[in-house]
């Protein structure tokens, strides 16, 4: 199963290799935006590290990833491995790494977000009045 994730790139690690085979990886971390923020790691392994290249710590992406966990000595470990790393143009869309984004138009009018369902009168989806 992949799951996705967006943030900010916060660091950027160098490239680890094996010295016994030809396994190489990359790890780094990025900050989610949601409410309360959190740092989460992730490992690029082999070619995916490529898709990093192109990429700067405070630049937006859009990770997809799978969980892998493992058991070594009686102790779990669980990693996160990108497999698919977009960097997001100023608007939030995903632009493939290392193609060119279209600039976004200065001064567009930018909607306001629509609430579905929202009743007129209604309180706010938001507030702390429950009817329970």
């Amino acid at each position: 199963m992949s799951y996705e994730m967006k943030g900010t790139v916060k660091r950027l690690y160098d490239v680890w290799k094996s010295e016994t085979s030809e396994f190489y990886k990359r790890e780094f971390v990025i900050t989610t935006a949601e409410q309360y923020p959190s740092d989460v790691k992730f490992s690029a392994l082999k070619e995916k590290s490529d898709q990093l290249n192109g990429i700067t710590e405070g630049d937006r992406v859009n990770v997809k990833f799978d969980v892998k966990g493992r058991e070594y000595n009686d102790r779990y470990y669980v990693d996160l491995n990108a497999w698919r790393i977009e960097k997001m143009d100023a608007e939030g869309a995903g632009a493939p790494t290392g193609g060119a984004a279209e600039p976004a138009a200065a001064g567009a009018p930018v909607p306001p977000a629509q609430q579905p369902f929202a009743q007129p009168g209604a309180p706010a989806a938001d507030s702390d009045d429950l009817p329970f």
